[in-house]
């Protein structure tokens, strides 16, 4: 793996851990409560990572694109396609995880997401548009990338998304993020572009965001409610 591979990736675990340096000290320093003190700190750390990852990808973004990319016009084609994916993917994982494996439906880390962004909705960026990017360019472009070259499709993607899920300090619905993640793999080996997933990842993200500002949180549990009633009328729960 080229060495700024691993510049990368080290740039994302300096950036995920800082919190734990500096939301102390920004704290302890300023009139900002622990929360605020924790979201200006995510917001200003993911918004540098992604200029520094930006600038050591230099070299990547220079070269040409695979003689085999999908054309630049059906790029947004296909990054609707890979939604609805990862829509279906979503669907499928989160019912095998509530009807078969007996897991509750919801999670913390997205729950903890939409209450920092009603705090500051700036954090929104961070969610809808510096996340993706900087988790496609991680675990599809390197991580994927370079696993793929080495073994086939199905054993990368499965260890791409596994990190993806991991990383989300979740494992209990490590079967959603890895089937999102498996979705999102495909859509970079079928287009060689990895734009595409991007895209879908941006959207997908913003979409749930929207959606989930758009709610009041009695509204939301309603809805997830007559979603899962929905769920067990087409299993045949």
């Amino acid at each position: 793996m080229p060495k700024r591979y691993w510049y990368v990736i080290l740039t994302y675990i300096i950036m995920q851990l800082s919190v734990f340096v500096f939301v102390p000290i920004i704290y302890a320093l300023t009139p900002l409560g622990l929360i605020d003190a924790n979201i200006y700190w995510s917001i200003f750390s993911f918004i540098a990572a992604l200029f520094v990852v930006s600038w050591i990808m230099r070299p990547d973004m220079n070269t040409p694109q695979h003689r085999n990319a999908t054309p630049a016009g059906q790029t947004i084609l296909w990054a609707a396609a890979g939604l609805f994916m990862a829509y279906a993917a979503n669907y499928i994982a989160s019912s095998i995880e509530t009807f078969v494996l007996g897991i509750s439906p919801g999670s913390e880390n997205t729950q903890m997401i939409m209450d920092l962004t009603r705090s500051v909705p700036l954090f929104m960026v961070i969610t809808a548009i510096i996340a993706p990017i900087l988790e496609e360019i991680i675990f599809r472009k390197i991580i994927f990338g370079e696993l793929y070259k080495r073994m086939n499709f199905f054993l990368a993607a499965l260890l791409s998304a596994l990190a993806f899920g991991l990383i989300h300090m979740e494992p209990e619905h490590i079967l959603v993020y890895a089937s999102m993640g498996f979705v999102f793999a495909f859509l970079y080996v079928k287009t060689k572009r990895i734009i595409v997933p991007i895209i879908a990842h941006m959207v997908m993200n913003s979409v749930s965001v929207i959606v989930q500002l758009s709610l009041d949180p009695e509204d939301l549990e309603n809805m997830m409610k007559q979603l899962e009633e929905m769920q067990m009328i087409i299993i045949g729960g």
